[in-house]
């Protein structure tokens, strides 16, 4: 009888995960106007689902961390580049520090994308330290969301590089402006349920990143990209906040002090930016900080408008610290938002991290919870 039930458990454990990623592929089926009755059944099942706990040197051993010694460290001056294996460079984007260019691997005989860092930053050491950052973080989180990065090195005028998969795809902020827009494609092929799917999946991606000790620090629909196929990519770690150990722990900071206490050089981008975060300084940016960022794009999601948003930067942060946005029902009442979603976004985005989702795990619980009772309802 044991073994049957292990098995029964099993099942509806991996029948769960193939029917949330079914969902996360399907298009048109929307969730509005599901009951949202407490499930009896979510509280006997999660005790099953608890795995057993393990010790701290097993989970040490199981997510090693990641060191700003190591993500950080600078390039040898004696290293060979390789460079001179990539060809047919084409622009692709170009931002305030790196450009984008798509190139050909000839050694591998695939296109990949190469980051180069812009060369009036050759000698800015932040940006320098960012940029091995990113590359090296990605690279290290070897997760489904995270784009696989395949070389580090300078190029033929030392300028810093790596070289990533080339993903496509849409972006979860040109999506919800097409809705926004009234775009039929988009409010069909996109409803409700897929994009919760595609919440889940970065919101895995994130919970994996913090096991390993990392902080995205700048969640926000720009930074995730839904392919065709139903995935979900969550791009840009360069501001990411990593384990420092006592050696480089003071420098880290230092040089965070001294770069990022501008109001314009804060890590992450204003409108989806914790409370902690308009507040400065690292000490408070844990795994809750990017709880509060998930928070704001699940509220855009549901509502199609940012939660807080002010005429200047500057408000926009005096709004985030000090105001709650609207309830989501009360902020688009046309939109038929379930109650329950509407909760979990507000919570995320609670002012105090105390008070909010204390890990991923338990908001992307929180979710599935919904999507559980959704599909009992409609069934």
């Amino acid at each position: 009888m044991a073994l049957l039930a292990s098995l029964a458990v099993q099942f509806f454990v991996d029948f769960g995960g193939l029917i949330e990623r079914l969902a996360g592929m399907r298009t048109g089926t929307k969730l509005t106007g599901y009951l949202d009755r407490p499930s009896t059944s979510s509280h006997a099942m999660s005790d099953f689902r608890a795995a057993p706990p393990q010790s701290a040197d097993s989970q040490q051993d199981a997510y090693p961390h990641i060191y700003v010694k190591d993500t950080d460290v600078g390039l040898p001056s004696f290293q060979t580049t390789g460079f001179g294996r990539y060809s047919d460079f084409k622009p692709l984007a170009s931002g305030g520090s790196a450009q984008l260019r798509t190139c050909r691997d000839k050694t591998l005989g695939r296109t990949v994308v190469m980051k180069t860092l812009h060369p009036h930053l050759a000698n800015n050491a932040y940006m320098q330290s960012r940029f091995l950052r990113e590359a090296r973080v990605t690279a290290q989180l070897q997760h489904p969301v995270t784009v696989p990065v395949y070389d580090l090195g300078r190029d033929t005028e030392d300028r810093l590089y790596f070289t990533m998969k080339k993903v496509e795809g849409e972006t979860v902020r040109s999506i919800i402006e097409r809705q926004a827009n009234g775009d039929e494609q988009a409010l069909t092929h996109f409803g409700l349920e897929r994009m919760l799917g595609v919440l889940i999946q970065v919101c895995n991606g994130l919970a994996y990143a913090h096991a390993h000790g990392v902080v995205h620090r700048d969640v926000k629909p720009e930074n995730m990209l839904v392919g065709a196929f139903g995935e979900a990519v969550l791009l840009d770690w360069g501001v990411a906040k990593v384990w420092a150990d006592e050696e480089s722990e003071g420098d880290a900071r230092i040089m965070e002090h001294q770069i990022l206490t501008d109001v314009n050089q804060r890590p992450g981008t204003p409108l989806y930016m914790s409370p902690e975060q308009v507040r400065g300084g690292s000490d408070e940016i844990d795994a809750r900080t990017d709880v509060y960022s998930a928070g704001a794009v699940l509220y855009e999601v549901l509502t199609l408008t940012e939660p807080l948003r002010g005429k200047q930067v500057h408000e926009t942060f005096q709004k985030i610290v000090n105001e709650m946005p609207p309830p989501p029902r009360e902020r688009a009442p046309s939109r038929q938002i379930p109650a329950a979603l509407a909760d979990i976004a507000m919570k995320a985005m609670a002012k105090r991290p105390d008070e909010r989702f204390q890990t991923m795990e338990e908001m992307i619980e929180a979710i599935r919870g919904f999507r559980g009772r959704a599909l009992e309802s409609a069934g």
